[in-house]
């Protein structure tokens, strides 16, 4: 069963999008997250001692 794709007004495939999206890496909070725990330069504030995790979400 073949699904109907869906476009934006300037022809764009969301779902095409969507799936680029998924592969394209970290998140802005995981790549936080995993400078945290590597020791970076500035990062206590992403500290597992200091923050909880799902107040990074």
């Amino acid at each position: 069963m073949q699904t109907e794709k869906k476009y934006t007004v300037a022809g764009t495939d969301i779902d095409e999008v969507k799936r680029q999206n998924a592969n394209s890496g970290l998140t802005y909070n995981e790549l936080n997250e995993l400078i945290a725990k590597t020791g970076g330069k500035g990062s206590a504030q992403y500290s597992d001692s200091n923050t909880d995790s799902a107040q990074m979400e």
